[in-house]
């Protein structure tokens, strides 16, 4: 956890769904610094709750119960849904049906702003030797990146109809320190993080903008032009771990549709119904 805070500013009470996932049970212990009240959710069992926590057990998917989630809610950090390729069904109830539902909650509940969880996988089909900004289309590289890019689409249509502020995090990888030379580029620190979820929660004024999730990396293949009023600045990077990573995997092999395109070994866990 940051230490100073990220930010001074305090919400009443704040929503993490998928507070049972990888990187909501990082953001778990992180967010309490940014709210009187923080509200966890997941479908399953969370285990005891924290002082200043509050536990909901919900599924995306049920529309009743994300109607009692959102109520009296300031914001939320939406981490939950399928984040992995999957067959077609549980994506469909969980990122599809889901998000409408979150969405549609949060308008009838008055919640103003969202962090969405978006990923990279959105733009899965670009290649690595491409550089690629938030205005360029997507190309996504499965039914979980296609899952994300219809989210995208959902927060615009209700930023432009309804004045619900979003920003769509296009998450690299975030993990303790990277695992691949891949992950040289899309790596992101859980400190940053931090830092990019608590800059999309306080930015003045967000409309619904998206952003790439990654540290100060050296190689990168994406552009954060569009997003700077976010204010998000990394300070981590991968280049500390270089040389370990390179040691570990010296060569690449240049016929591997992992190694040509940003989406690595999504591209090849191909959808299926």
């Amino acid at each position: 956890m940051l230490n100073p805070p990220a930010s001074p500013l305090k919400f009443p009470r704040l929503l993490l769904t998928g507070a049972g996932g990888n990187l909501g049970k990082e953001l778990r212990p992180r967010l309490k610094a940014y709210c009187d009240v923080l509200r966890v959710s997941h479908r399953s069992d969370l285990g005891a709750s924290a002082p200043g926590e509050e536990i909901m057990l919900a599924s995306l998917e049920n529309k009743e119960q994300m109607m009692g989630l959102m109520k009296d809610v300031d914001a939320v950090v939406h981490m939950g849904g399928v984040s992995t390729e999957q067959p077609w069904d549980p994506i469909l109830a969980s990122n599809i049906v889901g998000m409408v539902n979150l969405y549609e909650a949060a308008r009838l509940q008055g919640t103003k702003r969202i962090v969405f969880a978006s990923s990279n996988h959105v733009t899965g089909f670009y290649r690595q030797d491409e550089v690629v900004n938030t205005k360029m289309p997507p190309k996504p590289d499965g039914f979980y990146g296609l899952s994300k890019a219809f989210g995208e689409d959902l927060a615009e249509l209700y930023w432009a109809r309804w004045g619900i502020e979003t920003v769509s995090l296009r998450i690299g990888s975030s993990y303790v320190e990277p695992k691949d030379r891949r992950m040289l580029a899309t790596w992101l620190s859980f400190d940053d993080l931090e830092r990019l979820v608590v800059s999309a929660l306080t930015a003045p004024i967000v409309g619904h903008t998206i952003i790439y999730g990654m540290s100060d990396n050296q190689t990168t293949w994406w552009d954060n032009t569009h997003a700077k009023h976010i204010g998000y600045r990394p300070l981590d990077s991968s280049d500390v771990f270089r040389s370990a990573v390179e040691a570990r995997q010296p060569t690449i092999d240049g016929t591997d549709k992992a190694a040509i395109y940003q989406g690595g070994a999504f591209v090849k866990a191909a959808p299926h119904g």
